[in-house]
Order: C-alpha cells, then structure tokens, then sequence
C-alpha cells in the first residue's frame, strides 16, 4: 500500500530523482536547490528541458495522466524535496471542480506533444 503521507528527501549535484519511461507514483514540491528535467532526443543527446527551483514543483504529469515519465530528473545543487505520494495527489485531485481536472489533463497532453515536436525539430 501506499503512503498518503508527504516525506521530506536531500538530493545531492548530479542524482538522479528518476529516470524517463518510468512510472510515476509521486511528484516532488522543491524547499531548496535546484531540479533539471532532462529528456534524451532522437540522437541519444540529453537536453535540459528546464530547471526547477524552490516553490516549483515537478513529477505532477505523470501523476495527471498516469504516463510514464516523459523525462527525468536530476539534483543540480544539494536540493531539499518534499515526496508527495500518489495517494495524496489524487485525494487533493478528488475534490477539485472536474472543469479544471479535465483542463489539467489537456494541459498535460499539449505538453507532452509540444516537447516531443520540439525535440524531433532540435
């Protein structure tokens, strides 16, 4: 089973938080440091996506769709997470207006398909 408690985690320069293609069954919320998505193109080249700082938030897609991950994610500084569960995200989920659920899940589609577009252009 899993916990629908939030539990706090320290990512040291260069780990990895998890890796794309696989599941995802909890998002991350940043205290401190910094979080690069990173996605692999068509080449086989690592291409930094973005950067997440302190407030940001990351992993909340595949929560959304139940994807596989469509990137991953590495500490580029000593980076203080707080771990949401799935269970959590979905309970939080479960009470908003189903309006914005389905919005959220449009979000998510768009940017999926605008990455993967962005990356077989270069």
């Amino acid at each position: 089973m899993t916990s629908k408690f939030v539990e706090r985690k320290v990512y040291y320069p260069g780990q990895k938080v998890f890796a794309e293609g696989e599941e995802g069954n909890r998002a991350y919320l940043v205290e401190k440091g910094m979080i690069e998505i990173v996605k692999r193109d068509p080449e086989g080249e690592n291409k930094v996506l973005g950067t997440i700082t302190a407030g940001g938030i990351f992993g909340e897609m595949a929560l959304i769709d139940n994807q596989p991950r469509m990137a991953s994610a590495y500490a580029a500084s000593e980076t203080a997470v707080t771990i949401i569960p799935r269970q959590a995200f979905e309970e939080k989920l479960k009470h908003a207006d189903p309006f914005l659920r389905a919005l959220l899940s449009i979000f998510v589609r768009n940017i999926r398909n605008l990455t993967a577009e962005k990356l077989k252009r270069g």
